[in-house]
């Protein structure tokens, strides 16, 4: 797809990957709907990024919040073209001592709420010559990992739901992508989360890199764009050969278990 004069909803747009892809988006040359729940952030994002681009704060885990959008949708002059479901949260813990409502919100906010708002916006998509729509999911979201089972849920969920509404568009002129960032320096990962990763030697990538990979994805329309060779290697393998993935993390578990216990 050409970027250039194009029109996108951006969801989580007031967090660290929303901010990194919103600036890339605009220096693209895509129009923005940000979206987001923290006011002073979002507007002075919007602000940043000129008179162009629009500011909602609006909660789309909620009924209202995703009305809200979709009004603002309705009244966007260029119509839409974009769609990008990036709002998400990630809360590290063993499952047996998570709270339910913790559970519940990953769920609703990575999962439901991107479900729910892509079908309120499909009309105005499908007027678009032609719409895209991506959902940013997760390397956990082809790789259950330990202290992630409702995080990662809600991005197998994703994932599949993305997979099966490309399939059921695809004789449209929508398309639905997936996005896989691996782990990125942002609040969404606490510093628990951090030293883990370092202990891990895993990877952390900047919100910049993400939001690059999101460029190109949407230039490229590719369906499904992971973040990080040795990601793309471990989900490859996690599908043809489980059990050589779960000897490999039962390895990790002392590590992983040190700091859930944290």
């Amino acid at each position: 797809m050409l970027l250039t004069g194009k029109t996108a909803v951006l969801t989580g747009a007031s967090g660290g990957i929303g901010a990194a892809m919103a600036l890339a988006l605009s220096d693209a040359g895509v129009r923005l709907l940000l979206v987001g729940r923290r006011a002073e952030v979002l507007q002075a994002l919007a602000a940043r990024l000129g008179a162009q681009h629009q500011a909602l704060v609006a909660d789309v885990t909620t009924d209202e919040g995703r009305a809200a959008v979709q009004h603002a949708c309705a009244a966007l002059p260029q119509g839409l073209d974009l769609l990008i479901n990036n709002a998400g949260v990630s809360e590290f813990g063993a499952f047996d001592a998570q709270p339910a409502a913790q559970i519940e919100n990953q769920i609703t906010t990575n999962l439901l709420a991107p479900m729910l708002l892509t079908q309120a916006l499909l009309p105005a998509l499908r007027r678009a010559p032609r719409g895209l729509i991506v959902n940013v999911g997760s390397a956990l979201g082809s790789l259950g990992y330990p202290g992630y089972a409702a995080y990662a849920a809600s991005k197998f969920g994703l994932r599949g739901f993305s997979e099966a509404l490309r399939r059921e568009l695809a004789d449209s002129a929508v398309g639905v992508l997936y996005l896989a960032p691996r782990a990125t320096a942002t609040a969404i990962n606490s510093e628990r989360v951090m030293a883990l990763n370092s202990a891990l030697g895993n990877a952390t990538d900047a919100p910049e890199v993400v939001a690059q990979a999101l460029l190109r994805q949407l230039r490229e329309e590719r369906p499904y764009l992971a973040v990080g060779r040795p990601e793309r290697l471990f989900a490859r393998l996690n599908a043809l050969l489980p059990g050589l993935i779960d000897r490999a993390i039962r390895r990790q578990l002392p590590t992983i278990r040190r700091f859930l216990s944290d």
